[in-house]
């Protein structure tokens, strides 16, 4: 499978007969040096600043041994030396790089690329799906406000995210992965080799190719570990986020209920009590039900459930200072620590917390009993697992670990806290989360992801259509079960939720795994799902076209769970020889046979959709589409939706405009 060719400065090494390195002496395939990084926080936003010391490019080598699955290399420049092993380990070819110097902390590798190619993955990417001719940075961090919108941009950048992951894909139909949680960047940006920076030297390097893209993300998701399977209940409606006590939530209901919407849920992020910031509503974070606005919650839940209806909450691995749980945790010094040896002074936009130190198993042991005992015991069938993205660069944790490299890895750790618990509870596949914060092989571990906090508009940065590229990105990357709030979350004085946002995201969540509302950071600034009856009357529709998908939906998720492929596609997966899908960010397949096209700019009636090489049928006119650009008529209540000709859903399909 491996092939060693000597060239005139060089060599070349491919794998089953794909060029993955063509060293020489102006392109060496290893490069290390040395540096030392200045990291700035603010909220979980982080300005990272570099002062190179040494970049040494390993121009010189020596073939140490060969076979027909192992060769080993030894690079050598200016006194560094670097052995590299390339051998095939279950199907993939395993790239371990070792060095004797110990002060070595930054480490180059080129992967020979060319012009055509296009690039995919990184984790949850907000603005770009194609990767090539960027070079996104892989820190794990709020993904900002606006995000370089010209209009309103607050913090973060393009590649700014809460779900980073050192993985990408190629439509050369290969995968890399690098095991390390250090910080890196990724350059796509030359013709001839991709260049991976990564901030030490990594364990090792997984390529993976394969003679198609089904094949290769469908590997890569293997490697990576698959979410745990979704409970049946999911899919039976819209999760309603709402807040304000068990006397708003009962009203909301059943207005809900008397206009036909699908409930499978409430969704009461308060459900451990409020503080108010001016205007906004912001959370106490002591995860215990509070008795004023959910007295006798178990009761409560018990209640909704005879329903038919679910009760989730709220939870991140955070503390308020002036709750109970704080108390006990600064006791047992189950909080991260600054220099001085006391409690890290966690800053967020709702004052300072304790941040619990995951690195510690007795405080991974005290969470998992708070989540047992305080939600799982009195009934919640799942919650928000949110935030994981503010250890401090300079913290001090139990282990010992240097808090710069753990930075990444705490959201994978608070998720797999978050599993366990149910695990050893026994509500596997009974109760799901859902985290926004990630990085590698969370997948094994999160039950849901979602998208986090966007802003309640229509801006490409930061809006409704950032998170069309986030899921498709997901996707590739391993993850299956991907939603978003609908309508955004964050408000300002200038910027809120209107009746058409709401609308048009309340059509794209339709055709997503799941349904939830958010009220945002300000719900009376903000439109609600029953601000008006003709918005209520369409929120129910779309629930109800929602559950009657049920068996698609089903089936998406079985593919998933045996093939790894994601119900939310980029279209090239399923139509590789067509370059135009590379450059579509804003469409995607939804499974094989259903075409999402979502509506993403305001007062639109018709809508512009590339449709792949197959016969696409409009659902809603039953007209027939070939491959192409073509305008559709696309009012509120009838988006842009196609399913493929020959579908095995065609009944299925063809009754959606009667619902």
């Amino acid at each position: 499978m491996i092939k060693f060719e000597e060239t005139t400065n060089g060599f070349k090494l491919f794998y089953k007969d794909y060029l993955f390195f063509n060293h020489n002496h102006d392109n060496p395939c290893f490069i290390l040096g040395k540096g030392a990084a200045r990291y700035r926080s603010r909220h979980g936003d982080f300005k990272i600043r570099e002062k190179r010391e040494s970049k040494i490019p390993l121009l010189n080598f020596k073939l140490i041994s060969q076979s027909g699955e192992k060769i080993e290399i030894k690079f050598h420049s200016s006194g560094e030396k670097l052995k590299v092993t390339f051998q095939v380990v279950n199907n993939h070819l395993e790239i371990t790089p070792e060095s004797d110097n110990n002060n070595i902390n930054r480490f180059w590798i080129r992967i020979n690329a060319n012009s055509s190619e296009a690039i995919y993955g990184c984790g949850e990417q907000f603005s770009e799906l194609n990767l090539r001719g960027k070079s996104p940075r892989l820190w794990v961090e709020e993904q900002g406000i606006g995000r370089g919108w010209e209009k309103f941009n607050v913090t973060g950048d393009w590649d700014t995210t809460y779900y980073p992951q050192p993985t990408f894909v190629s439509s050369e139909n290969y995968f890399c992965h690098c095991e390390s949680y250090c910080h890196a960047i990724f350059n796509f940006t030359q013709d001839d080799f991709h260049e991976l920076y990564i901030w030490r030297i990594p364990e090792k390097i997984i390529i993976g190719k394969h003679d198609t893209a089904l094949e290769t993300i469908s590997d890569l998701s293997e490697y990576l570990g698959r979410q745990p399977e979704l409970p049946d209940w999911v899919y039976n409606g819209v999760w309603l986020g709402i807040q304000g006590g068990k006397e708003i939530v009962n009203k909301k209901i059943e207005k809900c209920l008397k206009k036909e919407v699908k409930v499978a849920g409430v969704w009461c992020q308060d459900w451990q009590g409020i503080r108010m910031l001016g205007p906004s509503k912001r959370l106490f974070w002591n995860w215990k039900y509070d008795e004023d606005l959910y007295p006798d919650l178990p009761s409560y839940i018990q209640h909704l459930n005879e329903k038919g209806i679910k009760f989730l909450g709220y939870i991140n691995s955070m503390l308020s200072k002036d709750g109970e749980q704080y108390k006990e945790a600064l006791k047992k010094g189950y909080c991260v620590k600054n220099q001085e040896g006391m409690d890290y002074n966690i800053k967020t936009d709702i004052g300072e917390k304790g941040l619990l130190d995951l690195s510690n198993p007795d405080t991974i042991k005290w969470l998992k009993s708070i989540i047992k005992e305080n939600m799982i015991k009195i009934g919640l069938s799942g919650w928000m697992a949110d935030y994981g993205e503010y250890l401090p660069t300079d913290a001090f944790l139990h282990s010992g670990e240097n808090a710069e490299l753990f930075h990444n890895k705490y959201p994978v750790i608070f998720a797999k806290t978050n599993l366990d618990a149910i695990r050893e509870a026994g509500k596997l596949n009974e109760i799901v989360f859902f985290t926004r914060a990630g990085y590698s092989k969370i997948s094994r571990y999160t039950t849901m992801v979602w998208a986090g906090d966007q802003l309640v508009n229509w801006s490409k940065e930061d809006g409704l259509a950032s998170v069309i590229p986030a899921g498709i990105s997901l996707g590739i990357c391993g993850i299956g079960y991907f939603h978003f709030d609908i309508g955004g979350f964050h408000t300002f004085n200038h910027i809120k939720r209107d009746k058409e946002i709401f609308m048009r995201w309340t059509e794209l969540a339709t055709f997503t795994m799941t349904m939830r509302t958010h009220e945002g950071v300000r719900p009376h600034d903000n439109w609600q799902f029953d601000s008006d009856d003709e918005c209520l009357q369409h929120f129910a529709k779309m629930s109800r076209i929602h559950v009657y998908l049920k068996p698609y939906l089903k089936h998406l998720s079985n593919e998933y769970q045996k093939k790894g492929i994601p119900p939310i596609r980029a279209c090239y997966l399923h139509y590789e020889n067509d370059p135009t899908l590379h450059q579509l960010k804003y469409q995607y397949l939804f499974g094989k046979d259903l075409l999402i096209a979502p509506v993403i700019k305001p007062g639109q009636n018709k809508w512009k959709v590339y449709f792949p090489n197959d016969t696409w049928v409009h659902i809603w006119s039953k007209k027939e589409y070939k491959k192409g650009w073509n305008e559709v008529k696309a009012p509120i209540g009838q988006p842009p939706i196609f399913y493929r000709k020959g579908t095995k859903f065609l009944e299925l399909f063809n009754q959606i405009k009667k619902i």
